[in-house]
């Protein structure tokens, strides 16, 4: 009896060694964001998706956290075939141009204009820079919650930044569009915002909701200004060669995953910004209404001049839908 078992143990074993080995390809999914992150849970759902629709014949395995290296380092890994997916915005522009679109202040409205943007001709005219130029696929694509300003006064118009001592991250555009605003932007890592507000040596800083909230900035700034001066999308991209490797049928299960993914993440997504909102008004935060319209206006001139002439056809084009 005791053999017989032994024997059944092992060829239980030998069972699931063989299932785990059935897969035909393994997809290699590496990202930046944590485990608990809205991003990190649906791509965990696409694995789901991914192995129940093709009957295990895919095999997804998911890397939160920067295990997999920089974003950078991944994209580089996916052009050289060792990764085969990640999750990146504008960073994708050092190979087209046209991805700088993803998050340029003022470029996007609201939550409809940027879903008319990046499910439309407009996305697709991005999208397909991107392939052509970086061998990336992008799959689908999830919304990033809007940069806002905080301070310890009300800004409601763009005069009542003169004398605001502002940090941005090093990234030339917006050091233009805040001085062009009237501010005094002052480039800084992230690192440094919260003593550098404690100490008083910058009055404000602009980031999404979910920053504001985990590195604890209600500690240091009374008001949340919602200027929304940032609307940006994200894609999930997949190295072209890794997918078209793929026979059609499991190349469509991709796509399908890929779209039933971004509907689950953007149920999260817009769930988690109602719950910063209530959260950061718990911990003493007041959110000013703005006059977006007098910042749009009075910033317009320094997101132009910073854009080449084919990025300033899109935006052009971007700003008319």
């Amino acid at each position: 009896m005791k053999h017989i078992l032994l024997s059944g143990a092992v060829l239980a074993s030998a069972l699931m060694v063989n299932t785990a080995a059935a897969a035909d390809y393994t997809l290699k999914f590496g990202h930046l964001a944590n485990d608990d992150n809205t991003w990190n849970k649906a791509a965990l759902q696409f694995e789901k998706l991914v192995e129940e629709k093709s009957n295990g014949r895919i095999d997804v395995k998911v890397y939160p956290n920067s295990q997999l290296g920089s974003e950078m380092d991944i994209i580089n890994g996916i052009q050289l075939g060792t990764v085969d997916m990640t999750i990146s915005g504008e960073s994708l522009q050092n190979w087209a141009p046209k991805a700088a679109l993803l998050a340029i202040p003022y470029a996007i409205r609201d939550g409809e204009h940027m879903k008319a943007v990046a499910d439309g001709p407009l996305g697709d005219e991005i999208e397909a820079q991107i392939t052509k130029q970086s061998g990336l696929i992008p799959l689908t694509w999830f919304e990033r919650g809007p940069r806002n300003l905080t301070s310890n006064k009300p800004i409601e118009t763009p005069e009542a930044l003169k004398g605001t001592i502002l940090r941005v991250p090093n990234v030339p555009i917006f050091v233009e569009v805040w001085d062009e605003l009237g501010a005094k932007p002052t480039p800084m890592a992230f690192s440094e915002v919260f003593t550098s507000l404690q100490q008083g040596t910058i009055h404000a800083q602009e980031n999404p909701l979910s920053l504001i909230n985990s590195a604890s900035f209600f500690e240091v700034q009374k008001f949340v200004n919602k200027t929304e001066h940032v609307r940006s999308w994200i894609y999930v991209v997949i190295g072209k060669r890794q997918l078209e490797k793929m026979p059609e049928d499991l190349q469509q299960i991709v796509r399908e995953s890929a779209n039933e993914m971004q509907a689950y993440e953007r149920k999260m997504f817009q769930e988690d910004e109602t719950k910063l909102v209530e959260l950061l008004q718990s911990k003493g935060m007041t959110f000013v209404d703005v006059d977006k319209d007098a910042f749009r206006d009075a910033a317009l001139p320094a997101v132009q001049g910073s854009l080449n002439d084919e990025q300033l056809e899109l935006f052009g084009k971007i700003q008319k839908l």
